[in-house]
């Protein structure tokens, strides 16, 4: 039973009021909603505000590398060390390595573009700021609803967000109530903020509906995965960062690493791989474990113990692939439409200016008692801010990668280095992430070393530490448009990328067994096992997978990440 059939036989669904709607709990959306309650008390007047969060918990899917600018969390919280905000290891040393398969070759200080330069900057769990920010938050009278994903948009009779409405609880995997039905809830607003992240579910049909892209470059996009570790005393150093280039990719694949040094003898490192990548046989969570067997990498891990994995898409198309940020009755904020700078490796310092900006947009219009309106202060305020300087210096990064190693390179040191970032020139995205897959036949089969179990782990072991959960009776919330393209489609042609672009296991291909050994290949989900990356609704070939919210406080659980 569909759940709009669920809503008009159960309906209608309670209905809540505020003044401003944030759909995301993570740093943009939480950095909004204490901007508009620090704005309402400056001014003597009462601004009501609600965040929706589809975790567990604040902070519960948040995954970041994370070295942290602090430049926007100091303009929201100038006394930030006061109270107590995690940001307590300083970058001391940054360290660039170009990877061959044995050997690294460390790029000279001097050499190393200001991207990369990390003074007065901090390695941080983006988790634990993320959960930091959700108690200043509640402490403002901002009320946040952990648990409950935002499932639909709600729209007014003439076309304008009216506001959102949470899923359903207690469906069963056939669509059925069960007896523990619960009916969604609307949240109604005079805005609405869509702050989910990369790849949004709904600032996905936002970006559809009201064609804010157009005009723009497509969207791409990267996966960060990410693993934290205790490692040996005696090979930690609090506060370096080491970022690598190079092997076990081939020099075509956009990509590289980060090891970050946290205090409590902790590393946080990761891999990430641009998801333009044409090789349907590449896998990228091998890539990162194949990555951390290199002689100048596993000599920090061996004899430590890893505590968490985690894995999350990354918007990285940077001002060429920035949508249009505000639609009647609301705005696109943080990740969710792409403010991440990836030149730096960063976008939670962007991700906090955005939901100050927007809000800032929204108290004016609200102080002058409008609503449902376009808050089109926000994006002039963002072309007139730092962040959009930043972004622009940063804006032929990420095209001059997609180049190549070795020419992306040359190109990022022309840009960076001899022009500053300000080249008289543009470079630009031609093809969306989803377009570039070739066929399997233009490629050999890529043979991976299997897992140790001390260095390298396997998928499900690494998805058992990420304390990922779903409730196994419900509906599957990663859908397809047409269930035959996996087979006939997908598996014929690319040799089932889903099996290997998916970090977590979710996807696998299985014959229908006949009895004799035999049958039809089918795709198999194993939707408990998703992490909430959204690789697969934007890698799939076909764009055949649609990634929409599962019941509420499922997916992952990460402590530190």
């Amino acid at each position: 039973m569909h759940e709009r059939n669920l809503v008009a036989q159960y309906g209608p669904r309670e209905a809540m009021e505020y003044d401003v709607v944030v759909v995301g709990g993570g740093p943009a959306g939480l950095s909004a909603a204490i901007r508009l309650k620090q704005l309402a008390a400056e001014s003597g007047k009462e601004v009501n505000v609600c965040v929706l969060e589809k975790g567990s918990e604040v902070g519960a899917h948040i995954l970041s590398g994370a070295v942290m600018d602090p430049q926007a969390i100091s303009e929201l919280f100038p006394d930030w060390k006061e109270r107590g905000a995690p940001l307590n290891t300083p970058v001391t040393e940054d360290r660039f390595l170009f990877l061959g398969a044995s050997k690294a070759l460390k790029t000279p200080s001097w050499a190393l573009p200001a991207c990369f330069q990390n003074h007065g900057n901090y390695i941080v769990s983006l988790a634990n700021v993320t959960r930091w920010l959700g108690q200043q938050a509640e402490a403002l009278g901002v009320e946040i609803f952990p648990g409950f994903p935002a499932a639909e948009i709600l729209y007014n009779d003439d076309g304008s967000v009216k506001g959102v409405a949470t899923g359903n609880m207690g469906v069963d995997r056939h669509g059925q109530p069960t007896a523990a039905f619960q009916l969604g809830m609307e949240l109604h607003a005079k805005y609405t903020f869509f702050a989910e992240g990369a790849r949004g579910h709904l600032g996905k049909q936002l970006i559809s509906k009201y064609q804010l892209d157009a005009g723009k470059d497509p969207q791409t996009y990267a996966i960060g995965i990410k693993e934290i570790w205790e490692i040996d005393p005696k090979m930690h150093k609090a506060g370096l960062v080491v970022h690598t280039a190079g092997w076990p990719l081939d020099r075509g694949t956009y990509g590289g690493s980060f090891l970050y040094h946290l205090e409590n003898n902790q590393v946080a490192v990761g891999y990430v791989v641009g998801l333009a990548y044409d090789n349907p046989y590449l896998s990228p969570y091998e890539e990162f474990q194949r990555y951390k067997t290199h002689p100048e990498i596993r000599k920090f891990f061996e004899g430590g113990k890893r505590l968490g994995y985690g894995a999350r898409a990354i918007t990285a198309g940077g001002l060429q692939s920035l949508p249009k940020l505000t639609f009647p009755g609301g705005v696109l904020i943080g990740c969710d439409a792409g403010f991440l700078n990836a030149s730096r490796i960063k976008g939670s310092h962007a991700a906090i200016k955005t939901g100050m900006l927007a809000a800032q947009a929204a108290f004016d219009a609200l102080n002058g008692e409008r609503q449902h309106d376009e808050l089109t202060a926000y994006p002039v305020a963002f072309e007139q801010s730092w962040l959009h300087e930043e972004l622009y210096k940063a804006r032929n990064f990420k095209p001059s990668m997609s180049k190549g190693l070795y020419t992306g390179t040359l190109l990022v040191g022309i840009d960076q280095v001899l022009f500053g970032g300000k080249a008289p020139w543009t470079l630009h995205h031609k093809h969306a992430d989803h377009e570039c897959l070739k066929p399997a036949s233009d490629f050999t089969p890529i043979s991976y070393p299997k897992p140790d179990g001390k260095l390298t782990f396997d998928r499900l072991s690494s998805v058992f530490i990420s304390n990922t959960n779903h409730a196994e009776d419900q509906p599957i919330h990663l859908t397809l448009k047409d269930p035959s393209v996996p087979v006939n489609v997908n598996l014929a042609r690319y040799a089932g990328p889903e099996a290997r672009y998916c970090p977590a296991g979710v996807y696998e291909f299985v014959k229908n067994d006949d009895g004799n050994g035999n049958g039809a290949d089918r795709l198999q989900i194993n939707a408990q096992n998703c992490v909430h990356c959204k690789t697969c609704d934007i890698k799939d070939p076909t764009q055949n997978i649609v990634w929409v919210t599962p019941e509420g406080g499922g997916g992952p659980n990460y402590s530190a990440m």
